[in-house]
């Protein structure tokens, strides 16, 4: 039976650090997650408001020398 604890001794800071690392990362991912949803809100009511579209909707666009836009 003592080997059980040595055993839960040795695997304790490691489970305690993966945990730890997971609480971790969920948080930043939470975090980006509701990043890009706050500035996709501002970009929908800033193009409400002045009728144009912001930059960052336009980022994967570009311009052909005939005035049309290719995705």
């Amino acid at each position: 039976m003592d080997r059980l604890g040595l055993y839960a001794a040795a695997l304790l800071p490691s489970i305690g650090v993966g945990y730890l690392f997971y609480i971790i990362i969920r948080n930043l991912l939470e975090g980006d997650r509701n990043e890009r949803i706050a500035l996709a809100r501002i970009d929908k009511e800033r193009e409400r408001d002045t009728g144009q579209a912001s930059p960052a909707a336009d980022a994967g666009r570009t311009t052909r020398g005939d005035g049309t836009s290719s995705v």
